[in-house]
């Protein structure tokens, strides 16, 4: 992750874009032969991801919970999004794996939830923080006049988006 940005910025990204999040649920502890292989196959897929920037991803980040993983990944569009969930050679792999494999019972789960994003309809704000999240994805921006309330900032017509 790279270094601080002192005060206060905001994420800007051209144009739609896709939010997928995507995770993994421990649902049997000692069952470690079943979610481990699925835990493991996330990283192949997201070197596939940011080696090939051309397929649409733009940028992930990780968050650990008491049962999992989730991973909040930004994409240019949904249909570069099902491109690679369709064709990608890891996740299509890891895919088939997890069928074949970790469904069979109820040991580990999986998740994911997409949404699309119209043009300026998003608002963000970072606090003395890397690049992260969105900000990261797209660009980040020191948060101007008139930009300083959520609200503000998830107005799409403003001059500075």
């Amino acid at each position: 992750m790279g270094s601080v940005i002192k005060g206060r910025q905001m994420a800007e990204i051209e144009g739609p874009f896709v939010v997928f999040i995507i995770g993994v649920r421990i649902n049997k502890w000692m069952a470690v032969h079943r979610w481990l292989p699925v835990m493991r196959s996330m990283g192949p897929m997201l070197s596939e991801l940011y080696a090939n920037k051309s397929l649409g991803f733009l940028d992930a980040s990780y968050f650990i919970s008491g049962r999992g993983l989730s991973i909040v990944q930004y994409w240019r569009s949904y249909e570069q999004l099902e491109h690679y969930a369709r064709g990608g050679a890891n996740h299509l792999k890891a895919w088939q794996d997890f069928n074949r494999k970790a469904s069979v019972g109820e040991a580990v789960g999986i998740y994911h939830e997409t949404y699309t994003v119209e043009a300026g309809a998003y608002e963000s704000i970072y606090v003395n923080m890397p690049p992260f999240g969105l900000g990261k994805a797209g660009q980040l921006k020191p948060v101007t006049s008139g930009r300083e309330t959520s609200r503000e900032r998830m107005r799409p017509d403003h001059e500075d988006r």
